[in-house]
């Protein structure tokens, strides 16, 4: 079976396109990487031609509101209207949990406005919505550091090791589509403040977490259910601890 993943030469598209391969189907890179561009719809038709799956894992490479509402919704139209030119069977998309619950946030509003393109369409699909992935945690710890101070929510959370989100993704790409959303997350729930310490303990890194309630989590307050799956979400195996003893060494926002 010939499956396209939008965006096959990130973190999760690279681990993803290894999978759907080992499992016996053509896989192709739909990606400015391979001359694919979803924006212009350059390459696009191109690369669909028979496709009966495409998993978009593309992403928006500026989180300004304006700028991520029009990379989602240029992108999700194009590929959808190549889409139904090529006859594809299954519209696999990766999008996040909570999005429906934290509006304040421009790049959730405008992932928002990709799903409901992805509803409207005439196109089998599924929607996944992730949380968190661990290989992150480093990056928002950064964006809420002040000196030697790291400020974050004391808010819950339930984030998942990349590995798990292109294992899920590769099973859900296989199958019949649901015509509605699947939730995966992490198998731990956890505070925010308290993964940053642990990533830091297991890294060495120096700094200080200081949990924060009004600490913006990409612009947004947080609560403790607005970044957590519900009950029927898929969970991934691998743990924080073990996902900390398996990752590169470096600092913890590197």
């Amino acid at each position: 079976m010939k499956i396209v993943v939008i965006g096959g030469s990130g973190l999760i598209g690279t681990k993803l396109s290894t999978l759907l391969r080992a499992a016996g189907h053509d896989v192709f890179d739909g990606s400015p990487a391979s001359g694919v561009d979803i924006i212009t719809g350059v390459g696009l038709a191109e690369v669909l031609a028979g496709a009966r799956v495409v998993v978009d894992v593309s992403n928006s490479r500026s989180f300004e509101d304006g700028a991520a509402l029009d990379f989602f919704r240029t992108a999700g139209r194009n590929l959808i209207a190549a889409e139904r030119h090529a006859g594809v069977a299954h519209h696999v998309v990766l999008s996040v949990v909570g999005v429906d619950r934290l509006a304040d946030n421009g790049y959730f509003r405008a992932k928002l406005a990709q799903e409901q393109l992805v509803h409207e369409s005439d196109i089998p699909y599924t929607i996944v919505h992730a949380t968190q992935f661990f290989e992150f945690l480093g990056s928002i710890a950064d964006a809420g550091t002040d000196g030697d101070t790291v400020r974050l929510s004391p808010a819950l959370m339930q984030p998942m090791a990349a590995d798990d989100v292109a294992r899920a993704l590769a099973e859900i790409a296989q199958a019949a589509p649901l015509n509605g959303i699947v939730e995966i997350a992490g198998p731990e729930r956890a505070r925010l403040c308290d993964l940053a310490a642990r990533l830091f303990a297991a890294t060495g890194d120096a700094r200080r977490v200081a949990p924060d309630p009004q600490a913006r989590y990409f612009g947004a307050l947080l609560d403790d259910a607005a970044l957590v799956a519900g009950p029927a979400a898929r969970l991934g195996a691998t743990g924080f601890d073990a996902w900390l003893a398996q990752r590169p060494a470096g600092r913890a926002g590197v």
